[in-house]
């Protein structure tokens, strides 16, 4: 209470007649008042509707634990008047109490009370010393409000919020699973696409191949008849050719003989006694320029002679080179005059662009199917002469032994091969010639029959300067039958 004098001026006056139990029924806020000896001394209105207790029951009392707790023990009002210290405190409420932030030695707290009305409720509560004019704690005081639909509120809440958690979690990994499965079949379609591509360009290649492959088919064809027609015309030819040759020689012989006979009438004739008949003969022989006669026929016969054999080699060589009439088995053969041979029948292709330059050594026959090695020899030197443009080039053939094989090269002067392509000369199909000029089967079916053979071909070249061929071919074949068998 206020005791100082009054002045002139209008100041507030001291509620005298409202009592301290007035003052705290008349609070809405759920209060009770314990001394220093713990007893309840004050319990308003606004409690008694909090706890469904009487304040008579409660005044002058120690019953405030057991209301509570329904067991002895110390409420937060009598942990302050105890002078509780503030770790004790804490420890007892369980972490939940804390000192206040406005009062000294105040605390707050809240906790769920279980016997409190039906399903119990949670209150928040404050406790403040009542000290003494001298500082002495005198009592406490003890506010209650009930947070129970706070919390209730605040449970709901994160129930709500665990569950929405747990619904966007479950959310989450759908959606991630989805995402996983549209990434896996994004993936394998891109991969099917990538293999349909694939697929689709092996079988651009394949068809490509497969017309090069039909294109060869029907050349190889082609070429086979012709060389089935050449073959059995030079077989026809032969025989007329022989008997012409047959026949020239006879008629060598009989102009020969004639020729006797008219020097023997040119004697006869200056010792002729019919001077009418001597001038006639003398006449016959200006007219028909019969030196003239006896001086260009030995000639002609000499030319066309030339010219029959020529032919019948032309003839022989083809033959020779299609061996229609040789054994299909393995043979000893001359690769000398095999290579000749070709040439000559090749002679077409090359004269016009190189001059051929034999470099032949002395080397033993040796055993193979000679057509297919004709055939590589005809592949390698029309090859060469392709590679030759622009001046007159030379291609070499050499020959030569090497212990118990032979060798031949087909060297030339012409543009050499690039170092990016020279690994797949012996590709099928593999052709550097303009579309139409030729099949990319040359050299790799020359491959091929070396390999039978049991022999090796390789190849240097420079660039601008030209290639050579090297075949390299066994003597005699390894593991061989006797009487021409072929090789196992």
């Amino acid at each position: 209470m206020c005791n100082s004098k009054p002045s002139t001026a209008t100041v507030a006056q001291p509620i005298d007649d409202i009592s301290l139990a007035g003052f705290f029924d008349a609070s809405p806020v759920a209060t009770f008042v314990i001394n220093a000896d713990h007893v309840v001394t004050h319990f308003n209105k606004a409690c008694e509707s909090l706890l469904g207790v009487k304040a008579v029951e409660m005044i002058g009392g120690r019953k405030l634990g057991q209301m509570f707790y329904n067991y002895e023990r110390p409420v937060l009002a009598d942990l302050i008047v105890d002078r509780t210290s503030s770790e004790e405190v804490i420890d007892l409420y369980t972490s939940q109490a804390h000192r206040s932030e406005l009062i000294a030695d105040a605390y707050e707290s809240e906790g769920f009370f279980p016997n409190l009305s039906v399903g119990g409720r949670w209150l928040f509560f404050t406790a403040t010393p009542l000290r003494h004019a001298n500082g002495t704690i005198v009592g406490a005081v003890e506010t209650l409000q009930d947070i129970t639909d706070r919390k209730l509120a605040e449970e709901a809440l994160l129930k709500y919020q665990s569950t929405l958690e747990e619904l966007i979690e479950k959310r989450t990994m759908e959606l991630a699973q989805a995402n996983f499965a549209l990434k896996e079949d994004i993936a394998r379609r891109e991969a099917a696409e990538s293999a349909l591509l694939s697929r689709n360009t092996e079988l651009n290649e394949l068809n490509a191949k497969l017309s090069m492959a039909q294109e060869h088919l029907v050349q190889s064809e082609k070429l086979a008849s012709i060389g089935q027609l050449a073959a059995g015309v030079a077989h026809e030819i032969n025989n007329p050719i022989g008997y012409i040759f047959s026949n020239f020689g006879s008629l060598e012989k009989y102009l020969a003989e004639l020729f006797q006979v008219l020097d023997a009438y040119e004697k006869a004739e200056s010792t002729h006694g019919n001077a009418l008949t001597v001038a006639e003969l003398k006449y016959l022989k200006k007219n028909i320029e019969l030196d003239f006669l006896k001086e260009d026929i030995p000639t002609l016969m000499r030319e066309s002679k030339e010219g029959i054999v020529r032919v019948r080699k032309i003839v022989q060589d083809l033959k020779d080179f299609s061996h229609v009439d040789a054994n299909p088995d393995w043979q000893i053969v001359d690769l000398t005059q095999g290579i000749d041979s070709t040439l000559n029948v090749v002679n077409n292709e090359i004269k016009y662009k190189a001059d051929v330059v034999k470099e032949y050594a002395d080397i033993p026959n040796v055993q193979c199917m000679p057509s297919q090695i004709n055939q590589v020899v005809m592949n390698l030197v029309v090859n060469a002469a392709h590679a030759i443009s622009g001046e007159r080039g030379k291609i070499r053939l050499r020959t030569g032994v090497d212990g118990d094989k032979v060798w031949f090269e087909v060297a030339d002067t012409g543009s050499g091969i690039p170092k990016d392509i020279l690994p797949r000369i012996f590709d099928p199909f593999y052709t550097t010639k303009p579309v139409g000029k030729g099949t990319g089967l040359g050299l790799s079916l020359s491959y091929g029959i070396i390999q039978k053979h049991h022999g090796t071909i390789n190849v240097q070249t420079e660039i601008g300067k030209g290639s050579t061929f090297r075949v390299t071919l066994p003597i005699k074949q390894p593991d061989t039958v006797p009487n021409g068998a072929s090789p196992t």
